[in-house]
């Protein structure tokens, strides 16, 4: 192997795990150590001021200036106590990561020394250059104005030594440019639409929370393995590479033993994340090698969501120190699983009811099938919407192949819910609705085993939006999504449609229905209309295809395309009426997708086409001279040479072939450089440029399976997707 690689390779093989300190204590005794939360505002606030802001946390109290002042006297002190000496409001740009520009806390004193100031103003209001971030033309270059607010329903933390404030993000014009706008509005949409409802079976309801429990998948790569991969530097993923003889065939990562060097990266991660009050509880090996998962206890979803944004930049950081890079692309390795994040969503009211669980009495079960239509009806209405949430250039390689849910938004709920479903579509409106919340279950012959608990629906791995049995698990999005895009739309869906369903029932009641006869005969009707957006079989299957096709859910598979979702005439009234975007904001988000998508696209185009003429075109042609030498000595020793020229043509046919594709995929980049419209510049890069990736890469592999190994330059398959 080549010089650069042989040290690359020996380097990865030669990592030990690193010795982390262990942590002091149990995780309760330090977890949450570097967050402002409630037992340190306690601390640090006077009682007038520590009630004020708890008053605006749960009621959205606006605060006075003189509590501002007090809260942010209150969090310096605590800030400087923990080590921090700048200090930066964190919010979540349309880039799709987070984003923070750090101030110092020190403040000339004209005396020639500094003092630590820190007041209101600065932790409510500051101002970044809106227009450095994607902004969908909302924001001229020339027009920079935008503002960062503090949001004091997720609570500050210390990051190294700078304390983060989070913060929503919007233009000088009023416009939103970041993620957390839209998800609060979203939260609070879903919380008014959903507490009306609950009214009618509860009076003491006042609050309904919507919850998100986030499951994160990664890959882990040798940091010098890494590097010597530009593909997976520059783009996250392998563009090129035939896969190892042994991958996830065996099955046998999955739920494995973990590698030491994983396992001390593990701790030292979870370690960070509990100072930081991200609740981490799971971790396990994944299907793929190399592939692993965590996952924290569920959470309000605006906290929960900065939680997630936040243990993306921390694994980078821990990662580094245990000479791993992160990998968090959907799709970094062909031939084996992509990553997923799934989104565990649900509802549930200040009394402590879970409003997708199912109840004892039949009031309980009312309401719970009341929650559960409600949600299925707003997929089904919205499935294309729902697909567009979690669409990307990256996401794309994964959903549909044969690893993650297809790109057809359904809904799975099990066979004994669908059974309720149906027989309340067709009963009688005074037929009592009674579930077994769970079903006791023995396993015949194994006496020492104790009895096990059967949930009313099994689970079905191929459904993109499936009912669990106390929460709907959406397990479409993408491994380095944003889950608030996903939860905005959801939210927003799910309050648009019991807003509908409330005033159908009321309706009904005007007219001299009994209540819980007014909401029988809406649910009815609601059952049956939506009833084509359920499906409890294999969403891998061509037939499903086939028969989603028929039911008139969105089939389309083309990214650019499916960002239009965003644009329909359906959403953006939606969207208006709960003012959770106006029609402006839509229109930029769509126009940043489709930049997003081209440049992704653009630069995945350069980096193939760097290493197809720079590395891989001049190892083949080494190589071949080789062969050539061969072969020209043994014509003059009179021995025959027919393999060895047979060899010289296939690479010859392997290196023109990619030469020439090269050069036309650089020329079909150029074309669409020059188009205007962002969508159809898209379009352009999906029809006439990504389209060469795979025909490229494949003569690629060939290469790499004959060439001289000592010759390939870039780690192979066997070596990245293993451990040691």
């Amino acid at each position: 192997m080549t010089l650069l690689r042989f040290k690359m390779v020996d380097a990865a093989l030669n990592h030990r795990a690193v010795d982390v300190a262990a942590p002091e204590g149990r995780p309760s005794d330090y977890f949450g150590e570097k967050v402002f939360n409630r037992k340190a505002m306690r601390k640090y606030l006077n009682k007038q001021t520590y009630e004020a802001l708890v008053d605006t946390i749960e009621n959205g109290t606006p605060l006075t200036r003189e509590v501002a002042d007090g809260i942010a006297s209150g969090m310096r002190q605590w800030a400087l106590e923990h080590g921090a000496d700048h200090y930066t409001h964190w919010f979540q740009p349309l880039t799709g990561g987070t984003a923070e520009k750090h101030d110092a806390f020190a403040e000339p004193d004209g005396k020639g020394g500094v003092l630590e100031e820190f007041s209101g103003k600065l932790l409510i209001q500051q101002e970044p250059d809106a227009s450095s971030f994607p902004n969908g033309g909302i924001r001229n270059t020339f027009e920079a104005r935008g503002y960062s607010a503090w949001d004091p329903t997720s609570p500050a933390f210390i990051v190294d030594t700078t304390l983060c404030i989070p913060t929503v993000f919007i233009a000088y014009t009023g416009e939103a440019l970041d993620y957390k706008t839209p998800l609060l509005r979203s939260i609070s949409a879903v919380d008014k639409a959903a507490t009306e409802v609950c009214r009618y079976f509860d009076k003491n309801v006042n609050r309904v929370i919507s919850y998100l429990g986030w499951e994160q998948e990664y890959f882990l790569v040798d940091e010098s393995l890494w590097a010597a991969r530009p593909d997976l530097v520059l783009t996250g993923r392998t563009l090129m590479g035939h896969e190892s003889a042994k991958n996830q065939q065996l099955e046998d990562h999955y739920f494995g033993a973990i590698p030491l060097r994983v396992i001390a990266f593990m701790k030292d991660l979870e370690y960070e994340c509990l100072k930081l009050g991200i609740p981490v509880k799971t971790r396990h090996n994944e299907v793929a090698p190399n592939q692993f998962e965590l996952a924290p206890v569920y959470e309000e979803v605006n906290l929960a969501n900065d939680h997630n944004q936040l243990l993306m930049t921390v694994m980078d950081k821990v990662s580094r120190r245990h000479h791993f890079r992160v990998l968090l692309h959907e799709k970094p390795f062909k031939g084996v699983n992509g990553s997923g994040k799934h989104n565990n969503w649900s509802l549930g009211t200040d009394t402590g009811v879970n409003l997708l669980g199912p109840g004892r009495t039949t009031m309980e079960n009312l309401q719970f099938i009341t929650f559960l239509v409600n949600v299925v009806s707003a997929v089904y209405k919205h499935n294309g919407l729902l697909k567009a949430s979690v669409m990307s250039a990256t996401n794309a390689h994964r959903l549909g192949a044969h690893e993650a849910p297809p790109a057809i938004i359904s809904t799975f709920l099990g066979a004994q819910v669908s059974a309720v479903l149906d027989k309340i579509e067709e009963s009688r409106s005074d037929e009592v609705i009674r579930f077994d919340a769970k079903s006791v279950f023995k396993m015949s012959g194994i006496s020492r085993i104790p009895s096990l608990f059967l949930d009313n629906t099994d689970r079905n791995r191929t459904s993109p939006f499936a009912f669990t049995g106390n929460r709907f698990e959406f397990r479409a999005v993408g491994s380095s999504d944003n889950c608030a895009e996903a939860m905005i739309v959801l939210n927003s869906a799910v309050a648009s449609e019991l807003t509908e369903f409330k005033r159908e029932v009321d309706m009904r009641i005007e007219a001299g229905a009994k209540k819980e006869k007014a909401i029988y005969e809406v649910l009815k009707n609601m059952i049956k209309a939506c009833k084509p957006i359920r499906f409890d079989g294999n969403g891998y299957s061509d037939e499903w295809k086939e028969e989603a096709a028929r039911r008139g859910l969105d089939c389309e598979t083309v990214t650019p395309v499916i960002f239009k979702r965003y644009l329909d005439p359906e959403t953006v009234k939606m969207f208006g009426d709960l003012g959770i975007y106006t029609e402006v904001e839509l229109e930029a988000r769509t126009e940043v997708k489709w930049e997003t998508y081209v440049k992704k696209i653009q630069i995945e185009a350069r980096v193939l086409g760097d290493l197809a003429m720079n590395h891989i075109v001049p190892i083949a042609s080494k190589y071949e001279s080789v062969l050539l030498d061969k072969a020209y000595k043994l014509k003059e020793l009179g021995m025959p040479s027919t393999s060895d020229i047979e060899l010289i043509k296939r690479i010859q046919d392997h290196t023109a072939a990619i030469q020439q594709m090269t050069i036309d995929m650089i020329e079909a980049r150029k074309v669409a450089n020059k188009i205007e419209s962002m969508y159809e510049k898209a379009m352009a890069y999906h029809d006439t440029v990504e389209v060469y990736f795979e025909k490229i890469r494949k003569h690629i592999d060939r290469l790499e399976e004959v060439v001289d190994d000592q010759l390939w330059t870039l780690p192979k398959y066997r070596e990245l997707l293993f451990i040691k």
